[in-house]
């Protein structure tokens, strides 16, 4: 995989701060977001690098670990590990070069030639019998979902490499957002840690609803004798059908806000969005004849009282 700079990413200067990092995260999140991009891969991709670069430049140790080993930070604890056994073992008399069969991390000894020789060459310590534990590689894997699927939270069996992992879905979660499960990656080698699992969901478009966060917008056509004189109608939401009243002489593209009919609000247990309905009012056709004479009829008086 292509080493990716997490700082140019968000457009950042490597001494940002915390804030200015979020600022920026938030800022392009909302430009690349998957619900305003939804046909644009390009947008899809560069979405999930910001969550990517956002999740370890706002994690204090992460960063640190990346600002030392750059694309190796994730191997930062297995590298800090085995060049502390290099250090036991020279003090204690093993040395380097052949009399003590070590051929390590000595003083002459290039940084990124011994990185190599851990995650890329023959291994680095040599006849000392002592084998360096790596972290296993993670995983990453996609789940499609529906607005249906994220209304409320529920458990979901997942098979990941041929291995079946039950996983908590919150309720409210984003389109193009990423949850890791941890240790659920590769097995570790030697005995090292496992690797973690990376979910990204994938939330289709619906039918009927356009989502924003946790709000929903949806457009309920009404006839035209209705808008006019008002009247009972059944919109339909995610948890059900619920009944409204139209007012009397209510225009085309009136808007209604339903309060707490949306999605629930990401990790904040008992708060809803809102549902938005705008009235599309249908006009009559195929006219009777008797129809169309109390409409000239109409027309009429109207013009009589201008």
């Amino acid at each position: 995989m292509a080493f990716i700079d997490y700082y140019k990413v968000l457009g950042v200067d490597k001494n940002a701060d915390e804030k200015a990092i979020r600022n920026a995260y938030r800022k392009l999140a909302r430009k690349y977001h998957p619900d305003l991009n939804p046909n644009d891969t390009e947008a899809n991709k560069r979405f999930q690098e910001l969550n990517e670069a956002n999740e370890v430049l706002s994690d204090p140790e992460k960063r640190k670990k990346y600002d030392e080993y750059g694309e190796n930070w994730q191997h930062a604890d297995a590298y800090e590990q085995a060049k502390q056994q290099q250090r036991q073992y020279s003090y204690s008399g093993g040395g380097t070069g052949s009399a003590g069969g070590f051929e390590g991390f000595g003083a002459d000894t290039d940084f990124s030639e011994f990185f190599n020789s851990m995650f890329g060459g023959s291994g680095g310590m040599g006849g000392a019998g002592r084998q360096t534990r790596y972290r296993g590689q993670d995983y990453n894997a996609e789940l499609k979902l529906t607005l249906n699927d994220i209304a409320e939270t529920h458990k979901q069996t997942l098979t990941v490499n041929g291995k079946q992992i039950r996983i908590t879905i919150p309720a409210g979660v984003e389109n193009g957002q990423t949850i890791k499960i941890k240790d659920h990656g590769a097995p570790g080698v030697n005995g090292g840690p496992a690797g973690d699992l990376f979910i990204t969901f994938n939330i289709a478009n619906h039918l009927q609803f356009k989502r924003q966060g946790a709000d929903l917008f949806e457009i309920i056509k009404i006839d035209l004798y209705t808008a006019v004189l008002g009247g009972d109608i059944t919109a339909e939401t995610l948890t059900g059908k619920v009944k409204l009243k139209v007012q009397p002489e209510t225009q085309n593209g009136t808007k209604v806000k339903l309060k707490g009919k949306g999605l629930p609000v990401y990790k904040h247990e008992g708060q809803h969005g809102d549902l938005y309905l705008t009235y599309d009012v249908q006009l009559p056709t195929k006219l009777t004849d008797k129809q169309k004479e109390l409409f000239e009829h109409l027309a009429k008086l109207n013009t009589e009282q201008q």
